[in-house]
């Protein structure tokens, strides 16, 4: 018995299902469930050894990359420090003309930083601002 090969298509009628994204899990919801396997999981009859071996691997690399991001922001947060720091007794001018002066004081607030002017005003550092 041969099989014809199935093409998926406008000609042959039948369209592939829409891809849906995969669902996401994460660090805390991953540790919930692989607890609760191992938890249940009899150690002297494992159902799959290499599939537990397998999901600890994965709990490792998840781990890892979390260590990694909370690096990484802290890296970001130290540059953003250097760079404000380099600002102060600057003029700065912001991106529509309408605020100008020396910078006395950058602030690192949650949207990005923000340079606080001799005269009071608060200018967001961003695109389009100019320093001299």
């Amino acid at each position: 018995m041969t099989v014809q090969p199935v093409t998926l298509g406008a000609a042959s009628g039948v369209t592939p299902a829409a891809s849906t994204p995969a669902p996401t899990v994460d660090y805390s919801n991953f540790l919930t469930i692989l607890t609760a396997e191992l938890k249940n999981q009899d150690p002297t009859q494992p159902s799959d050894p290499a599939q537990m071996v397998s999901q600890l691997a994965s709990f490792s690399q998840v781990e890892q990359q979390v260590n990694s991001n909370a690096k990484l922001d802290a890296l970001l947060s130290s540059l953003q420090i250097a760079q404000a720091g380099n600002l102060i007794g600057h003029t700065l001018t912001s991106a529509d003309g309408s605020s100008s002066g020396s910078v006395t004081a950058v602030k690192i607030v949650s949207g990005g930083s923000v340079a606080v002017l001799a005269n009071g005003k608060e200018v967001p550092l961003g695109p389009g601002i100019s320093i001299s």
